[in-house]
């Protein structure tokens, strides 16, 4: 079954290659004016002006990334976009202008007005630009520079003064890489929502509670009434909901609540293989906001991660977004064609990358099952960086506008406070402890994490490292694997481990069966600790950098997928390796008239990766069979008759959702 058929979404709108998040948004893709401002001099020659001739600028399609158009090729510093549109004001209505990202730095202006501004590059804002827009032709302005090869910004360079501080380990490319879109709004509007289901495991029912960000926008004070409406399946349950009321002060915001008991009937938990899916719809007068979630537990216990109940232990991968004459662009296309090959190598369970990538790509995790640890963009800050009063804001900034885009997505498990810093130091000790007490103060739903490089040192005691923070243990560990997971489970013997980035490059010195061999060596200290739940290889895909020790051709080659996603040997390798099934013929019977029967065993692994089996499918000759459920450890035998006489046949396990687990090629004979 092809992914293309298998995408659907729910309230979200399509335009062009990239997915709208409103169905109501009015898009403002298309063509704009380009220029590169290499001595930032825009501003103050008024480049933003609707009087300033543009007739010489160039023109270019958004979402852009400048750093791939062949006509601005890696250029770093200040460029401009230009767009005109027409409208006209409506009474009684906001209208606000959103970005999905641009990197790095934006300043915002429309009709002569500057809006304002945002640091971040890969996180969502917005602006209300109801006082700024007239009747008729308006004109859109936006300065965006992505000099993050400085300090001072998130990503950004290191302040130690050495060679390869500037640059982190991918490019920064720039520009309006997502959708920029309107919508408009009810004076009195719902401006995000957050929903909250816990499931009571051993009664098999759930709670769930809703806070909705109310804006009043309006000249006087409002009391607005939350309506709230859950449905699975498009079918609306009948639900008894307790909501609060509060004033809300003119220009102000208020947080409503909302809490709903369901009943065992009307409980289905989310899950990797059965990711069931509600529709949540809030409305007050004049406005409504509607999202997805998912109805799922996650915790540890005993240095395990538990689904619902059950123990985990899931191979990932981390994906880098970067794509030939692409950038950072990430179209529908490619996020649905990457989803489909991490699923089908194995890759389910993962801190997906350094930053935060295109929603679509956790829609389809949400959809058809897949587990995320979200990171904002804490790469290697130094100490003193990490003491910084102004970094620590803009990291709090990004942090809380990454989660508060992302944190209705049951696929999200995890939030991760940064990656490779100096942990053992007082600074990172500090950092981890205050960021995951601020991400706590806004969702305390999820576990939190942090990429360390430093549980490789062997340090002597739990307290010597930033670990002692978290609710698992993350390691990028390169080397030396035995001994370090060894040492780091008798630090953290209650933590359980997740190899957070592990692997070698294609042009080691075996080359790419080199990185072959790495996979199926370290696999075999994996499988021994159960305590590792998860093994996620760094990188699913080659990428470009400018960091020390990149190929000549611009590119790391990690990946188990080229640039391009061509698969290298390790590619088939890791799917070999992650099945949570094995295939093995127990016995063949060759028979008349050309029908032979193949007796098949399907067994569960019961070391890596290991979870519970239920409703996967064999598929031999365009047929299904159903196979058992199964637990790790559990196996089953399945009669296949083969008609024919070919010399060998091809089975193939498909999960419920219609994805690949393993495909082998048995022998007749």
């Amino acid at each position: 079954m092809k992914l293309s058929a298998l995408f659907f979404l729910i309230s979200i709108t399509a335009f062009g290659q990239y997915t709208l998040r409103q169905p109501e948004a009015i898009p403002l893709h298309g063509q704009w004016s380009f220029a590169m401002d290499t001595r930032d001099v825009g501003a103050t020659k008024g480049w933003f002006k609707d009087s300033y001739n543009v007739n010489g600028w160039d023109k270019v399609t958004v979402p852009h990334c400048f750093s791939v158009d062949p006509r601005f090729q890696f250029y770093t510093g200040t460029v401009w976009y230009r767009k005109s549109f027409s409208w006209q004001p409506q009474v009684g209505k906001r209208v606000i202008l959103h970005f999905d990202a641009a990197y790095y730095k934006s300043e915002v202006w429309l009709n002569n007005q500057k809006v304002g501004t945002h640091e971040g590059g890969y996180t969502p804002f917005h602006f209300d630009i109801t006082g700024f827009l007239k009747s008729g032709d308006n004109v859109l302005a936006i300065s965006i520079n992505n000099d993050t090869w400085q300090t001072g910004s998130i990503p950004g360079a290191k302040d130690n003064g050495n060679a390869n501080d500037p640059f982190p380990g991918w490019i920064n490319y720039g520009g309006l890489i997502r959708p920029v879109y309107l919508t408009v709004e009810s004076e009195v509007y719902l401006e995000n929502l957050k929903v909250e289901a816990t499931p009571d495991l051993a009664k098999g029912t759930a709670s769930v509670r809703l806070k909705a960000r109310v804006r009043n926008a309006s000249k006087q004070a409002v009391t607005p009434k939350l309506t709230t409406v859950v449905s699975l399946d498009n079918q609306p349950l009948k639900l008894v909901w307790k909501t609060s009321s509060s004033s809300i002060g003119t220009g102000q915001t208020s947080i409503l609540e909302a809490e709903t008991s369901l009943k065992v009937p009307e409980v289905k938990l989310w899950s990797l293989d059965e990711p069931t899916l509600y529709q949540l719809q809030a409305a007050i007068s004049g406005d409504t906001l509607s999202t997805n979630f998912g109805i799922r537990k996650v915790e540890v216990q005993n240095a395990q991660i538990l689904l619902n109940g059950q123990p985990i232990r899931l191979a990932g991968g981390n994906r880098v977004v970067d794509y030939p004459g692409l950038g950072s662009l990430e179209p529908d296309w490619l996020v649905e064609k990457d989803f489909r090959l991490m699923k089908e190598a194995g890759m389910e369970f993962h801190r997906l990358t350094h930053y935060t990538p295109s929603e679509t790509f956790y829609d389809l995790a949400d959809r058809y099952g897949m587990l995320i640890i979200t990171e904002a963009g804490n790469w290697q800050l130094t100490p003193t960086q990490m003491d910084n009063d102004t970094i620590r804001r803009k990291f709090q900034q990004q942090f809380r506008e990454m989660m508060e885009r992302d944190w209705n997505h049951p696929s999200v498990i995890a939030y991760s406070v940064g990656n490779e810093y100096l942990s053992e130091t007082p600074s990172g000790q500090r950092w981890t402890k205050d960021m995951m007490v601020y991400g706590r103060s806004l969702d305390p739903t999820r576990l939190y994490t942090f990429a360390s490089m430093r549980l490789n040192i062997l340090p002597a005691k739990p307290e010597d490292e930033a670990t002692q923070y978290c609710d698992f243990v993350s390691t990028n560990t390169y080397g030396n694997h035995a001994k370090a997971f060894d040492h780091i489970h008798a630090l953290y013997p209650d933590k359980p481990i997740l190899i957070s980035e592990w692997g070698t490059r294609a042009d080691n010195a075996a080359g790419e069966a080199g990185q072959v061999f790495h996979l199926e060596s370290v696999m075999v200290e994996i499988r021994k600790r159960p305590y590792i739940v998860g093994a996620s290889w760094w990188s699913y895909n080659d990428y470009q950098s400018r960091h020390a020790g990149t190929a000549p051709n611009g590119y790391r080659p990690w990946g188990l997928v080229g640039p391009e996603r061509a698969q290298r040997p390790l590619y088939a390798a890791h799917r070999r390796e992650m099945s949570p099934v094995t295939l093995e013929k127990v016995s063949y019977q060759a028979g008349g008239q050309g029908q032979h029967q193949l007796m098949i065993r399907v067994k569960a692994r019961n070391d890596f990766p290991a979870y519970a089996i239920k409703k996967y499918l064999l598929k031999t000759d365009g047929k299904t069979v159903v196979i058992p459920d199964l637990q790790p450890g559990q196996s089953t035998e399945i009669k296949v008759l083969v008609r024919g006489f070919e010399k060998n046949v091809k089975l193939e396990i498909l999960k419920p959702t219609g994805f690949s687990v393993i495909t082998e090629t048995f022998e007749l004979k």
